[in-house]
């Protein structure tokens, strides 16, 4: 009984690695954005900093744009990546006079590579939040 328990306990955890794996593997490609940061640029606009984690691998695969997106999907700005980051991992680049929103106060961050298009990932940033014209937000570790 105990010995049919512990073959039985090796098959599952067997399998949940092989869930386990083929998960992280599926979403090694997407783009994570591991934080982003915005600081007013003047009355209605900001400066947006936003940091990516992707596996680049050369001029064919590689994270090649981010944006800014208000609750209704209009896009407020668009940064473009116009080369891999392969040793650079993460890496943050910036973007000015992104308007502020014209419906409230929250914002996406979207991410895309060259073979995936855009990550699944939605990074929402809420600018009510933003203390003497200065909001960072970051990735749950």
């Amino acid at each position: 009984m105990q010995r049919s328990f512990l073959k039985f306990s090796r098959l599952v955890q067997a399998g949940f690695l092989s869930v386990s794996l083929i998960t992280a593997s599926a979403l090694a490609n997407d783009v994570t954005i591991v934080a982003a940061e915005f600081t007013q640029d003047g009355q209605r606009s900001w400066k947006v900093d936003v940091s990516l984690l992707h596996g680049d691998t050369g001029w064919d695969h590689y994270a090649n744009m981010w944006r800014v997106v208000d609750v209704n999907g209009l896009v407020l700005g668009e940064r473009e990546l116009l080369h891999p980051h392969v040793n650079e991992q993460p890496f943050t680049r910036s973007l000015s006079n992104v308007p502020h929103p014209a419906v409230g106060s929250m914002v996406y961050i979207e991410a895309r590579d060259k073979v995936h298009g855009w990550s699944p990932q939605r990074f929402e940033v809420d600018l009510s939040q933003a203390q003497q014209g200065h909001l960072l937000v970051e990735m749950p570790k």
